[in-house]
């Protein structure tokens, strides 16, 4: 991991790189800017999670460029799952200790007939709750290019628990699974923006009446 500390206003650039790599997958994040433009360039030979993944940086500002490989000849879940832990560790890694952050947020988007809201705090306390239509039946779809609503909540309990996150995310409306992850991406990075975000008003402080996370 190599990180890289300037002054972006009163607050440091938060920008990282991470590779995390196993018998089953290489995930490598040559760069993670939280307090970047939303610009993205993600290639995880998953299609679909690399349209999510860019639409999750896009609305939320952040910097990312994504490369990762590995067994999806068994199935996508190792390499899946696997990408939901790096890329929880990069943000945590490049978050520190948190001092300054806004900490937590509860952001909405529609995506046609469907709708997503994530609530999300950066409390170093890993919980995540998922909520959807149709919970308890077969998937709502038979997704894209294989992608199964499952592989959607492992992806996002995966990055949750290694970044220490309360993570909950409640899907309504009507739509297919592409409809139904957009809404949660797009909704998931304007969270994540804003919950990152520097708060002036306590710029030096850790974000807890504890003082620590």
């Amino acid at each position: 991991m190599k990180m890289f500390r300037g002054k972006t206003g009163s607050a440091e650039r938060r920008i990282t790189s991470y590779k995390r790599k196993s018998r089953e997958t290489c995930v490598e994040i040559d760069l993670l800017n939280v307090d970047g433009s939303g610009k993205a360039s993600v290639s995880t030979t998953i299609g679909f999670l690399d349209h999510m993944i860019t639409l999750f940086a896009y609305h939320g500002f952040f910097d990312i460029e994504l490369k990762a490989s590995g067994d999806t000849h068994v199935d996508k879940h190792h390499l899946n799952e696997d990408i939901g832990l790096a890329l929880g560790e990069v943000f945590k890694n490049a978050l520190g200790d948190c001092r300054g952050i806004t900490r937590i947020s509860s952001r909405e988007a529609p995506m046609d007939m469907a709708a997503a809201k994530i609530l999300v705090d950066i409390s170093n306390r890993p919980a995540f709750s998922f909520k959807y239509p149709g919970k308890g039946q077969d998937d709502p779809s038979a997704g894209e290019e294989g992608y199964s609503i499952h592989y959607g909540m492992d992806f996002l309990e995966s990055f949750a628990k290694k970044m220490g996150i309360n993570l909950h995310v409640e899907i309504s409306g009507e739509g297919d699974l592409h409809h139904y992850f957009e809404a949660v991406f797009k909704a998931f990075g304007m969270a994540m923006d804003e919950a990152v975000r520097i708060d002036p008003r306590r710029a030096e402080e850790v974000p807890s009446s504890k003082g620590i996370l």
